[in-house]
This record gives C-alpha cells, sequence and structure tokens, in this order.
C-alpha cells in the first residue's frame, strides 16, 4: 500500500492504541474524550477481537468517547469484518459522543489493502446518528465466506466528512453515497481503485454525486485512485457540483493529457482554492496551462515517480494504491 498509514491524528485528536487486559504498563489510561482510541487484536495471543472489545467498554469510560478506530480485528487468520460491525451497532448506545469513526485503519505491513475485504458498513452508519466523520479502507473483492464492502442508501443528517480509501471500491458503494439523503456532508473523497479487487464502478454510477442534488453543503469531492481517471475529467468538466465546490481532488489515478484537455475546456475552475492532480501522467505543458490559469500554487502536481513516465517507452499507467 502506498500513500496509506497510520494516522497519528484523528478527529482533531492524537491517536492512542489501547493496551490489552494484560499489559503490564503501569500508566494510567487517559481520559475517554482527550484521545482517539485505537482498537487491535491481531497479533496478541488468543485475544480474540470481542474480548478486546469488552475490555474496552469495561475499562474506558465509552459514554465520553469522541473518536475510534478499528485496526487488525483477527488473530493469525485474516476473517470477515462482520462480526465487528455487529458489535459496533450493537453496543452504540454507549457512544452517545461518537462524532469519528475509522473502519479498518489497516496497514500493508498488517494486511495488503487487496487482502482487506469488508462487509455491509449500513448497520454502523445507520447506529451512530452523531457521527460526524467516517473513513472506511478496504477492497471489494470477495472473501472466502462471501463478504464484502458494501452500503446501503441511508439518510443521515450529522455526517460532515466521508471517506473511502479503497484499490477497489465496488460501484454498489459508490451508487449508495449518491443515492443517499447527506444534507450536512461537506468532504466527500471516494478511492476508486481497479476492477481486478473490486472496482467496477463508471463515470454513470458517479452522476448522482455530480449532481450535487443530495449532497448541498458538499465543499471538497475527492474522485481519484481511478483506472478511469480521464473519463472522470471528463465527466467533472461539466459536472454541476463543481460550482459548490472550494477544492478538487482527481489525484493518485491515471490521469493523462486527454483528461486534462478536458478540464481546461471544461467549466470554470478559478474559483477552487485547490485542485490536487497528483500522481498523474499528463505532460508538462498541459499542466503548465492549468497552473497558469488557476495559480501554480492551487495545482497539485508530482515531481516523483510517474513524473519520468515516458509514453513513447512504456503506455501502461497504473494507479497510486491498489495491491
Amino acid at each position: 500500500m502506498t500513500d496509506i498509514e497510520h494516522p497519528e491524528t484523528f478527529h482533531g485528536l492524537p491517536v492512542l492504541t489501547l493496551p490489552g487486559p494484560g499489559s503490564q504498563s503501569a500508566d494510567p489510561l487517559p481520559a475517554a474524550d482527550s484521545v482517539a482510541w485505537r482498537l487491535e487484536s491481531a497479533w496478541q495471543g488468543d485475544l480474540t477481537f470481542a474480548g478486546l472489545w469488552r475490555h474496552f467498554v469495561d475499562t474506558v469510560d465509552t459514554t465520553k468517547v469522541r473518536a475510534l478506530l478499528i485496526g487488525p480485528w483477527w488473530q493469525e487468520d485474516y476473517v470477515s469484518f462482520t462480526p465487528v460491525v455487529e458489535l459496533l451497532a450493537g453496543d452504540a448506545d454507549r457512544f452517545p459522543a461518537l462524532k469519528a469513526l475509522f473502519l479498518a485503519d489497516v496497514v500493508g505491513e498488517e494486511c495488503e489493502l487487496s487482502w482487506l475485504e469488508m462487509a455491509d458498513i449500513t448497520p454502523v452508519v445507520e447506529a451512530f446518528g452523531a457521527l460526524e466523520e467516517l473513513t472506511v479502507r478496504g477492497c471489494g473483492s470477495t472473501f472466502g465466506d462471501g463478504s464484502t464492502l458494501a452500503l446501503r442508501p441511508v439518510r443521515h443528517t450529522s455526517l460532515r466528512k466521508l471517506r473511502f480509501e479503497s484499490g477497489g471500491l465496488p460501484a454498489e458503494v459508490v451508487r449508495a453515497v449518491g443515492a443517499s439523503e447527506l444534507p450536512a456532508l461537506e468532504h466527500l473523497e471516494l478511492w476508486l481503485g481497479v476492477s481486478e479487487y473490486g472496482g467496477d464502478a463508471g463515470v454513470e454510477d458517479l452522476a448522482p454525486l455530480l449532481s450535487g442534488a443530495s449532497i448541498p453543503a458538499l465543499r471538497h469531492l475527492g474522485l481519484q485512485n481511478s483506472e478511469i481517471q480521464d473519463e472522470i475529467a471528463a465527466a467533472v468538466a461539466s459536472a454541476p457540483v463543481v460550482a459548490q465546490l472550494e477544492s478538487l481532488s482527481l489525484a493518485m489515478g491515471t490521469l493523462g493529457d486527454e483528461g486534462v484537455e478536458a478540464l481546461l475546456s471544461g467549466q470554470p475552475l478559478t474559483h477552487l482554492t485547490s485542485l490536487d492532480l497528483h500522481h498523474h501522467y499528463a505532460g508538462a505543458a498541459l499542466m503548465d496551462r492549468l497552473g497558469e490559469l488557476l495559480g501554480p500554487d492551487r495545482v497539485i502536481r508530482d515531481v516523483d515517480e510517474v513524473a519520468y513516465w515516458d509514453p513513447d517507452e512504456d503506455e501502461f499507467r497504473y494507479v497510486a494504491v491498489s495491491e
């Protein structure tokens, strides 16, 4: 996984991994509302996630917990995320102050993103009505028991930031976000990924989001990490939602000259404070034109490995995060 690491802060709070019940640490735990709590049960002997969860709710005043991250939930062998969803949704009334939730804070050394298969997260979204921030990491490829990342359309009036980090985001999830009522949503970020890992969304699946009708408060839109980035850029170039945005990201994907030309010939983008196109395959001349149009400090572009990509020698393009 590139571009993926454990956050040091989440929802403005420092992240603290909860010591297991057998920990010998003499330091007292901090106040429940002063940190973002991270739970991981992997590599802790016989400790299951259910056991760690019981330890958490028995040890920490969960009525004051503001932010929670779920790390590796398996032990030696990878297991479905469904039991974690059931624990979270079943104990939601224990967390009246919870504002931020990170499902699957897992990095490559723990599990490659292409193996990080999830479950239907709808029960969690529905159970935490006061949630303001939700990050979900995982792919859409099917696990051995048939579980995969899924979401049904929801109405959620508090959610302000929604982020899916995926090497393959299912079209079903994209359509569900577009069909949801999210009147408070200000920040939406979708890593669409590649078809090999379940990322089967097309531009037509993005149409409700690009209309902006169900997300009137949206100020940042990220449609990124896609193998159809040029097609997405062409759709964004005439999308009604762009007029209400302050920042836009089409980064991490296979954006090339075709996509940048569509942006240059489309609707005005000069109102944007930031246009993130890092990890792109467009020529320098076109990127310079965008910089002249918006101002060079408002266009984020690479100077890393893809800057040396030569289409005459290698036509293959890759997204930043897949396997």
